[in-house]
């Protein structure tokens, strides 16, 4: 398997390059609207075409870049099955396996961070590596303020579907805000300042005692990812770089 972890710094968001090197079919995790072209010069590069692109949830901190990523390349727009987004070619759901080439990649259901949430696995014969989306970040957890989000909920997604991977697992997270890039399930479980070692009531309480700031993008990013990256007319003057580019054809 061929692996890379990109980055977009406006919203510290990571995207994953996953490609099965006997079929030359490959997909992009979490892709960003801001990023396109740079992540298609890289498949580029590495001789690949993209063949999916694969979201976790619908994001509120960026535009996702599976529309544009379809418009130049002819990939395919993967979300879970649970969003029911018309603008979608595949659903993937827990249970069913979905395939990029010989990769097998097992979809887990994580409601919390938002009610739609899906994580994904994928085992390898070294090691299994856990794409953890928002629910799941090194040292912390995704938000539970917003989008249906609900902090027992994703107490128990954690708990059952994360923390009960062997502890080897990678865990790759959407998001880091510290230049940190992978963690592992035995590193979170004992570790993370949110989560590990805690009661769900002492998780309750942490959560709702964040006080975060309300989501700059918020207001036009969950409209246009319902929309799959579709650029919204309500976007700010300081956030349309990306799609000005998209409108004019580049």
């Amino acid at each position: 398997m061929l692996f890379k972890q990109l980055f977009e710094p406006d919203s510290s968001t990571y995207s994953y390059l996953i490609a099965c090197p006997e079929t030359g079919e490959c997909a992009i995790i979490d892709p960003v609207l801001d990023t396109v072209e740079r992540d298609l010069s890289i498949l580029q590069s590495l001789d690949l075409k993209l063949t999916y692109s694969i979201d976790t949830h619908i994001h509120a901190d960026h535009l996702s870049g599976a529309r544009r990523l379809k418009a130049l390349s002819g990939s395919r727009i993967a979300y879970p099955a649970i969003d029911e987004l018309p603008c979608a070619d595949i659903g993937l759901q827990e249970g069913t396996i979905f395939k990029i080439g010989n990769i097998e990649l097992h979809p887990l259901f994580t409601p919390g961070h938002t009610n739609h949430h899906h994580a994904y696995l994928i085992h390898t014969p070294v090691h299994q590596m856990l794409f953890s989306g928002d629910a799941l970040m090194i040292d912390g957890v995704g938000r539970t303020d917003f989008q249906s989000g609900d902090s027992k909920t994703l107490y128990t997604s954690i708990q059952q579907k994360f923390f009960s991977l062997p502890d080897e697992t990678l865990v790759y997270p959407c998001h880091d805000y510290e230049n940190r890039h992978i963690s592992t399930i035995a590193q979170e479980k004992e570790r993370n300042k949110h989560i590990g070692g805690k009661s769900l009531e002492e998780f309750i309480e942490i959560m709702d005692g964040l006080n975060l700031p309300y989501p700059r993008k918020i207001d036009f990013a969950v409209p246009g990812n319902q929309q799959c990256g579709e650029c919204p007319e309500n976007i700010p003057e300081e956030f349309q770089g990306p799609c000005e580019k998209y409108d004019q054809g580049h």
